[in-house]
Parts: structure tokens; sequence; C-alpha cells
């Protein structure tokens, strides 16, 4: 994966705004329906990613800080074939792991948790503070670990929804609580609620 440094704030309206600033024209971008509605992926050209196309944002309808789509972004749904059929394929049970190049542009420490998130294993959940000791954040960070937590800008490639409180609740999610649930479920890591 290939990712890009800058400095921006910690809260997920900056980094969405960044990642929304930062596409040049040659950013291009797709929908997806999911489970989860429909879902909006935009990229920037780059040589080395599938399809030519390297992912800078992931997004849900009513998605805090979601990405919109800008007037110098062309729709065109083939360079995402590939995030698209990985996609589908991880909604329909078949794939666990994304194989997919990214480029965001978060501060050193975002992008340092944004990663960390892709190493918490498909079906499993952590907790904020164990995550914090994985990352070597001390434990007065924690809210910063959070914070960067909620302006991942490729939610489902880079699992924030895996990250749960320290007693188990599902503690904040950009996209929203329900959907949190609703992909942990998918991966088996809570159990269905029965009506």
């Amino acid at each position: 994966m290939t990712n890009t440094t800058a400095t921006t704030a910690t809260t997920a309206t900056t980094a969405t705004a960044t990642a929304t600033a930062t596409a040049t024209a040659t950013a291009s971008y797709t929908t997806l329906d999911s489970p989860l509605g429909e879902l909006l992926l935009v990229g920037e050209e780059s040589p080395t990613a599938p399809g030519g196309t390297a992912l800078i944002s992931l997004s849900m309808p009513q998605q805090r800080g979601a990405a919109t789509v800008q007037p110098h972004w062309h729709r065109d749904a083939r360079p995402f074939a590939e995030a698209v059929r990985q996609l589908r394929a991880y909604f329909g049970g078949e794939l666990t792991r994304f194989a997919l190049e990214f480029r965001t542009t978060g501060t050193e420490f975002q992008e340092r948790v944004w990663q960390s998130l892709a190493t918490i294993p498909y079906g499993t959940t952590t907790t904020y503070g164990r995550l914090a000791e994985a990352l070597g954040v001390p434990r007065s960070d924690v809210r910063a670990l959070g914070a960067a937590i909620g302006a991942n800008p490729l939610p489902i490639l880079r699992p924030c929804h895996r990250v749960i409180g320290a007693d188990g609740t599902m503690r904040g999610y950009a996209a929203g609580v329900e959907r949190k649930t609703a992909l942990l479920t998918h991966e088996g890591a809570l159990q269905p609620t029965l009506i």
C-alpha cells in the first residue's frame, strides 16, 4: 500500500475535507450498492494500483465527514473494478482481507493508526486501550487515538469498526453504530440478536 503524508487536523471532518481537497483533476469516483447503503469510492491515478487507481476515500450515506463529489471529479467505474470486486466478495462472505492500494493524507500519527487497523484480524475485535498499547500510545493520548480512528477515510477497508470499548460497547463510528454492529455481525465477531 502506498501512503502519502501531509499535516492535517485529527478530526473526521478535516481528514475527509483534506482527502477531498487533495483529489486532483485526475480524481475519479464510483458508487456501489451495499448492505450498508450506497458506498462512494474516490481514487486518484496510480500506475502501481489495480485498475490504475489508488483509493483515497470510501464513505457511506450520512457518514460524519463523508466525502462529497466535487465538480472536477469524473465518474468512471472502470478504475474501481478490483475494489468493487473485493468489496462484493467481502459482503458475500468470500473475502476477509483487502489487497488494494490506498493513498491517504493524514498526519504521521493518523497514518500510523490507520495502518495498524489493517492488522486487526477479520472476525475479531480489539479495544482502544489495547490498540494504544500496541502502538505505544500513552493512556493520556487515547482520546487522540480515538479521534484518529474516527478520521479514517477508508472505513471497511481499514477496519476501524473492529475497535470497541473495553466494556464491549460499540463506541462511536463515523457511519453510525448500527453499521458498526452490522459489520461485526457480518464478520462473526458479534452474534446476531434474536428479535
